[in-house]
């Protein structure tokens, strides 16, 4: 039995709250369980130096962690003066996620960045995140194509993202701390709607794991993800 009760397969109970803040261009609380993360898209007139002139746009995401997000008090990366490398690496993750579904010709010279802060850590936050910002996205564009910014609908595709691993012995889906602290094995799947794979990070915390460990987590996700874009579709209906 997991720690929290649902089957092998069952993914947390997950919440979209589109349109959460006032000035940004798309905005949506995402829940996966008690893991709440903020997601706001702002639209900038301009893309990064490198690529002016291309004709074509850029999607970037940040990501961040409120002190109080976790059972202690972390302190601001600001206050620290850098970023952590883990940081570092999640907003890479998202900002590359969302770009892969994306037509940045479509968009033009423009650039948008997805902020995520998690409000209240319990497992999972990057693939929240990810999942999270292609609803503020899609809210973005859509306000976007409401002013006639463009030609054709940039958005090609879902994205959304998923954790599995070995808890236990067993392969599960969407692990919160508890299983996610003592996993044996842990993993995260970027995926689209159309069920291409974006990215796979797998990682054994003790024992290596097999090859049809890893399948199997990857039948897992691909369940698991293609709940979530159901999901996504409910929730800009």
């Amino acid at each position: 039995m997991r720690p929290s009760g649902r089957k092998v397969d069952q993914l947390r109970e997950v919440r979209f709250q589109r349109g959460f803040t006032k000035h940004a261009e798309g905005s949506c609380l995402v829940c996966f369980g008690d893991t709440q993360v903020l997601c706001t898209a702002t639209l900038e007139e301009k893309v990064p130096g490198w690529m002016k002139g291309l004709g074509k746009g850029w999607v970037t995401a940040e990501y961040g962690m409120l002190p109080r997000s976790t059972g202690e008090r972390m302190r601001r990366e600001a206050a620290q003066g850098r970023q952590s490398g883990r940081t570092q690496e999640i907003q890479r993750l998202a900002g590359r996620s969302l770009r892969a579904v994306v037509d940045l010709q479509a968009l033009g010279e423009r650039q948008i960045t997805l902020d995520c802060d998690v409000l209240q850590a319990d497992g999972g936050t990057r693939t929240a995140a990810i999942t999270g910002s292609w609803v503020a996205l899609h809210d973005c564009l859509t306000w976007m194509s409401a002013r006639a910014m463009f030609k054709s609908f940039p958005l090609k595709d879902h994205v959304a993202a998923v954790s599995c691993g070995i808890h236990d012995g067993a392969a599960v889906l969407d692990l919160d701390y508890a299983e996610d602290s003592t996993a044996g094995t842990d993993a995260n799947f970027v995926m689209t709607g159309s069920g291409g794979i974006v990215e796979i990070q797998g990682t054994a915390e003790g024992e290596p794991f097999s090859q049809d460990s890893l399948l199997q987590l990857l039948d897992l996700a691909r369940k698991g993800i293609n709940e979530l874009v159901e999901l996504q579709k409910a929730a800009i209906a």
